[in-house]
């Protein structure tokens, strides 16, 4: 379900830095084509905390191209003539494409009735100004104390259907809660845009016509079926829709009714069906319940660096005979193979992570967004917050500095593969060859230092 794209897109790559768009909308379960950078703005505790006012979402970062809302007193242009007749000329087209994947007339009357081209949609979709957060502000925000407040009393205010869920799905209820969180604020913000205006509007402007145009269909098949009327199926701006901010097919494959009202509802005031439909998803992708997302480590003086890789898996035990233990310096409790996570390089905290890590990447692949589900869930539980120190004092890159980079290290002979401005594995792998070759730390973050050193 990869939630996914819409607001809360959060990008993270390499976990060197998150990008996103501000609050409005999240990424949901479902898979997405590639990823982009999205712009973000992170709401700050400070003193709102004190007063346990409700926090906005936090952007994620889901497998796809997220679109989220950019905080904008502007108010769009309407549709130019021209505009408004290509889009009827396309409407025209897709009811055939429509009617061919199963949609009945009335079904696709009754969903474009009165449904116009939204100018807004557009703006945001083309003009994303991308910025980079590092992934200890992102955290900052996505377990700051108003939000850790709020999520323990949503908790215990949804407890009897969280018990619930958590009993039939297997997916400890804090992590379910944390996703809440994150997507949509604990059902504060779960967007109020037509989900099929924006999916319409997005599969017209063509950018990604054929994502959005799938799930344009995927929506009209969920008002066929009968979960929700055309005029309460909202969301974000991109499409995501409901609590945890579901793209219709990830609703498809993966909501479910748990009130048993015979509608999959996950955008009523009751959350139940949205916080199980989230468990039925981290269920399907392999959640192991009692098993961390993570757990905080310290690095022995001299640890090689190189074993910091996700394919270098090892037992808690073997990695305690390296030095690296947790943060009370026993070894870690044996809860199956781990790798060694450095988001922010060797400066910051270090993680011994799990494979419910990689459950919790199929709602949204970037670092921050899975270490702050993670990590709220902890905090939510109890647990206290990350002390290792994070290297405030770095400037994370931006897009053009990134794509800079990559031309760089390609040009020196460390071959990234593609030029995208994307922070991924085959970046980190050039970066740290480079680092060795150079006799520097090589952890592979791409910091702004290494990129002045390199020009």
């Amino acid at each position: 379900m990869r939630v996914w794209f819409g607001a809360a897109t959060l990008a993270l790559f390499g976990g060197s830095s998150v990008t996103a768009e501000a609050v409005d909308q999240s990424l949901s379960p479902e898979k997405r084509p590639s990823l982009s950078f999205q712009q973000a703005s992170f709401v700050k505790a400070d003193d709102k905390a004190a007063a346990g006012a409700q926090l906005p979402p936090l952007l994620s970062l889901r497998p796809a191209l997220r679109p989220e809302r950019q905080a904008t007193t502007e108010v769009p242009p309407m549709p130019s003539a021209q505009e408004t007749a290509g889009f009827s000329q396309w409407l025209s087209g897709f009811r055939g494409r429509a009617a061919a994947r199963g949609i009945r007339p009335d079904t696709f009357d009754r969903a474009f009735r009165g449904v116009t081209l939204d100018e807004d949609v557009i703006r945001r979709d083309r003009n994303q100004a991308e910025f980079s957060k590092p992934i200890w502000d992102y955290l900052d925000s996505a377990a700051s104390e108003a939000r850790i407040s709020n999520g323990k009393a949503a908790l215990e205010k949804n407890r009897t259907a969280l018990d619930r869920i958590e009993r039939r799905y297997g997916v400890d209820k804090e992590v379910v809660v944390a996703v809440w969180g994150l997507e949509s604020a604990y059902g504060t913000f779960r967007g109020k845009s037509s989900v099929i205006r924006s999916l319409a509007t997005l599969a017209y402007e063509g950018r990604r016509a054929d994502f959005f145009e799938d799930q344009l269909i995927d929506a009209l098949v969920i008002l066929q079926a009968g979960d929700i009327t055309p005029d309460k199926m909202t969301g974000s701006w991109a499409g995501a829709m409901g609590h945890t901010q579901f793209m219709p097919s990830s609703f498809l494959e993966h909501a479910v009714d748990f009130t048993g009202d015979g509608r999959r509802d996950i955008w009523s005031d009751d959350p139940s069906d949205a916080l199980a439909s989230t468990a039925a998803y981290l269920a399907h992708f392999g959640w192991t319940k009692g098993q961390p997302w993570g757990v905080e480590v310290k690095l022995p003086r001299g640890f090689d660096y190189a074993l910091a890789q996700r394919k270098i898996t090892r037992s808690p035990t073997d990695w305690a005979r390296l030095g690296v233990v947790g943060l009370n310096g026993a070894p870690v409790r044996d809860y199956g193979k781990a790798a060694i996570l450095l988001p922010a390089g060797g400066r910051g905290a270090a993680f011994m992570i799990f494979d419910n890590f990689a459950v919790i990447e199929h709602y949204n692949s970037a670092d921050a967004y899975v270490i702050g589900v993670g990590h709220l869930s902890d905090r939510i539980r109890g647990a206290g917050p990350i002390r290792s120190a994070w290297p405030r004092d770095d400037r994370t890159l931006s897009f053009d500095e990134k794509m800079e980079l990559q031309q760089r290290l390609t040009l020196a002979g460390y071959d990234t593969r593609t030029i995208d401005g994307r922070i991924g594995p085959l970046t980190i792998s050039a970066v740290r060859a480079y680092q060795v070759a150079n006799g520097l730390l090589p952890d592979g973050y791409p910091s702004y230092d290494l990129l002045k050193r390199m020009r």
